[in-house]
């Protein structure tokens, strides 16, 4: 194995980790509560009401014929992210597990209960921030999912052991997917920061919003450093989000998804995020375009 393919399968080991903790912590944290008799209901509701994270669309698709109740389907759910959430961080059934969570983490943005009507308002409250927004963390998973698909389970995986590790993987494409993908949350956060519900990390949003910029336009070791930089700032919001008065696996609930993320600032940080589409491939595109008009305008007189 060369240099470059073991750091691709270390880069997996890493998303795949980093992933499997964002399933496993929110298994047992639903989990938990549904599973009490005591907490069940404020759980259900929490997650059926106006402020929770299924609109009605879904709940009348979803439950209006009593074939599933709330409580069942909740439950079946979260069980499935738990035992997933296991099998990512071995490293089991892994591209199976990445290209179902790829499509299903965009459910989570079409069913949220949001109100962005100007000048209306329902008399209730809700999410005013458009759901992608709101949302976009998940939105960035879904496309590390797809990262980790094409990677594979890469290095102390199950699954490497009876499948044979991709040998074709083009991390330019790659690359692309993953730095556009955890660049996209950071742009939300920069730019639309001060609105409802949207993910600033306890970060000042122009920071973020430079950080951004740099993953998706930077090349080299601008983007290893963004990497990096994404890291701290996970870190940094872990930090800010605990609280003594919570037990450890709320705590962790607080900030699930930023394990995921600081996994892709240090995927970034090991691998860059390649050349396609920087700015500097932009400007050599627009030249390479405009030099070529030139000619066939020449060659058409």
């Amino acid at each position: 194995m060369n240099a470059e393919h073991e750091r691709l399968e270390l880069g997996a080991l890493l998303l795949r980790v980093g992933l499997g903790m964002v399933f496993i912590i929110g298994g047992l944290s639903k989990l938990s509560q549904l599973l009490s008799s005591s907490k069940q209901q404020a759980m259900v509701d929490n997650y059926m009401g106006t402020t929770g994270y299924i609109n009605e669309l879904f709940q009348d698709y979803l439950f209006t014929n009593d074939l599933l109740t709330p409580w069942f389907f909740l439950t079946t759910l979260s069980a499935f992210e738990l035992f997933s959430g296991i099998a990512l961080a071995i490293g089991f059934f892994v591209r199976p597990l990445a290209l179902f969570y790829g499509f299903l983490l965009w459910t989570f943005v079409v069913s949220l209960p949001v109100d962005t009507v100007p000048g209306a308002s329902v008399g209730v409250n809700t999410y005013t921030s458009p759901a992608m927004f709101v949302q976009i963390r998940d939105i960035t998973l879904s496309g590390m999912m797809f990262v980790l698909f094409n990677l594979g389970a890469g290095l102390k995986s199950v699954d490497r052991n009876w499948l044979n590790p991709p040998t074709d993987t083009n991390w330019q494409a790659i690359g692309l997917l993953l730095r556009f993908s955890l660049g996209m949350t950071f742009i939300v956060g920069g730019f639309f920061g001060a609105y409802s519900k949207i993910p600033t990390f306890a970060v000042y949003p122009p920071v973020l919003a430079i950080i951004g910029l740099l993953l998706i336009f930077g090349s080299g070791r601008g983007v290893k450093v963004a990497g990096i930089v994404t890291i701290a700032v996970m870190i940094w919001f872990m930090f800010n989000k605990l609280s003594l008065d919570k037990g450890i696996i709320a705590n962790l609930n607080g900030f699930k998804r930023e394990f995921a993320l600081a996994a892709a600032g240090g995927v970034l940080a090991l691998l860059g995020g390649g050349d396609r589409f920087t700015l500097t491939d932009l400007q050599i595109r627009a030249k390479t375009t405009l030099t070529f008009t030139r000619v066939n305008a020449h060659s058409s007189r």
